[in-house]
């Protein structure tokens, strides 16, 4: 079919993969944790959006001029590095006082919208989610294939399909197990700064990335 091959293995990969705790899985579970499961619900289609932009890239050969151009490689990695750190230090440095307290949980500091986009840009400005695709989709497509594209589209979109479902459990295991954290201050304040803390990883581990 599309000159699609090995289904059963990529499906099974694509699994494995998508059950393997990251920086991904951690972000749902900080903001399932720290705002409830409708954020991390969010966090995970941004994710999974994200995830999406690079399977088209993929297809259309973007991704390729992504690796084979050291200057938009660049590009693209310094503006997601420092995009991933601005957002880190954003959260570490929250105050106290837009927190919850025992009286009941104040306003989110974050819309929906807000996390649904951190997510996405997360993986869109990520130069090393574009090698992935880049490298795992065309594995399990024929060199000779008369439709790579679609071919690369329908694999992809299997992949973020699953990923998607396993991260939605994520969130709603995560919000329900931190239920109790959540009403407290000090905690929440504390998973700011551990969220904080990821983003700026992420933002370095980026910024470290070289072309191959």
């Amino acid at each position: 079919m599309l000159g699609i091959h090995d289904l059963p293995l990529f499906l099974v990969s694509g699994l494995l993969l998508n059950i393997t705790p990251g920086p991904d899985t951690a972000y749902i579970v900080g903001r399932s944790a720290q705002m409830g499961w409708r954020a991390g619900v969010a966090a995970a289609f941004g994710i999974s959006a994200g995830c999406l932009v690079h399977v088209f890239g993929s297809a259309i050969g973007l991704s390729a001029l992504l690796s084979a151009s050291a200057t938009a490689f660049a590009a693209v990695k310094w503006a997601g590095a420092a995009y991933l750190v601005y957002l880190g230090l954003m959260q570490i440095m929250a105050r106290r006082k837009d927190l919850p307290n025992e009286d009941g949980p104040a306003a989110p500091a974050l819309s929906m919208w807000q996390v649904f986009w951190q997510g996405a840009l997360t993986n869109i400005l990520n130069p090393k989610v574009a090698m992935f695709f880049l490298a795992f989709l065309p594995q399990f497509v024929a060199a000779d294939a008369p439709h790579q594209a679609l071919a690369l589209l329908l694999l992809g979109t299997m992949f973020i399909v699953n990923g998607t479902i396993w991260c939605l459990g994520v969130a709603v295991a995560a919000a329900r197990a931190a239920r109790g954290v959540r009403r407290s201050s000090a905690a929440v304040l504390w998973l700011n700064r551990a969220i904080g803390g990821l983003l700026v990883y992420l933002g370095v581990r980026i910024a470290m990335l070289e072309a191959r």
